[in-house]
């Protein structure tokens, strides 16, 4: 065989062993893609999302076992202490009952403390109302009255007050406290959208009127609300028409039961 056959042979050889290698290595690559994908899906569960349950007024070991039964995990991460309600049970979650959450995921839970404690009391001048809210939040303390006040700086905390009184900043306030808030408006007239609140607990309630900028007008509990306990759980049946509008600061009327069967139908 002549040295140029040999040669063309050698050539070919060489390229089916460089065509050979390229596809190996792009099936390799193909099945570290696919891999990594089934497994993200495993770790993150894409696309099972349940609604996360109301955990309110429960002991940690009864939400323990509800978290369980609706596939996904509770952490106690913070308490306050609201002299009403029993001591261990939750007083708020995150995320709010009925937000869409991950299979697996925590719901962070904030229980009522045994005994009363006392917490700094932050600087909530120049915050935003929803800034102002989580601040307080954290620190274990809720958002009370929105007073609306014309100035320049619009939906900025001017003030803040504990029962009347003006609290500043580094103050120790007991944990659970309700802090009012002054906040500053430039058109006294703005508006906003009145909630749906029906079929909420109270504390969901309160929260998502102050996600509107209003404030809790009226609240009526039904003859069968007897303690803090069933005012907690009780949920809204009855309210001020949603959706209608109102300027900021407006009061949200509403009325409480602990018999679901009050609920209007959807």
């Amino acid at each position: 065989m002549s040295a140029a056959k040999e040669k063309a042979k050698k050539a070919v050889k060489d390229n089916q062993w460089i065509w050979r290698n390229l596809l190996m290595a792009f099936a390799f690559i193909m099945l570290l893609v696919v891999g990594a994908s089934i497994s993200l899906r495993i770790i993150t569960r894409h696309g099972k999302t349940v609604i996360a349950p109301d955990f309110t007024n429960l002991t940690v070991a009864q939400a323990e076992v509800l978290a369980k039964e609706n596939k996904v995990a509770v952490k106690v991460v913070d308490s306050v202490f609201v002299r009403r309600l029993n001591g261990g049970v939750v007083y708020r979650q995150q995320p709010k009952a009925g937000s869409t959450v991950k299979q697996g995921r925590s719901i962070f839970l904030t229980i009522n403390s045994v005994v009363p404690r006392k917490v700094v009391m932050p600087n909530l001048f120049g915050y935003s109302v929803t800034e102002a809210r989580s601040e307080l939040q954290n620190r274990g303390l809720n958002m009370g009255y929105l007073t609306y006040v014309k100035d320049i700086a619009t939906n900025t905390v001017l003030g803040q007050s504990v029962d009347g009184v003006e609290v500043k900043a580094g103050d120790l306030v007991v944990s659970g406290s309700t802090v009012d808030l002054t906040v500053a408006v430039a058109d006294e007239n703005n508006q906003t959208q009145v909630p749906r609140l029906i079929g909420m607990k109270y504390v969901s309630a309160i929260d998502a009127i102050h996600d509107k900028y209003l404030n809790v007008g009226t609240v009526r509990f039904d003859s069968d609300i007897r303690t803090y306990a069933d005012s907690v759980n009780a949920v809204v049946y009855k309210q001020d028409t949603p959706g209608n509008t109102k300027t900021l600061g407006s009061k949200v009327n509403f009325s409480l039961t602990l018999d679901t069967a009050k609920l209007p139908a959807e």
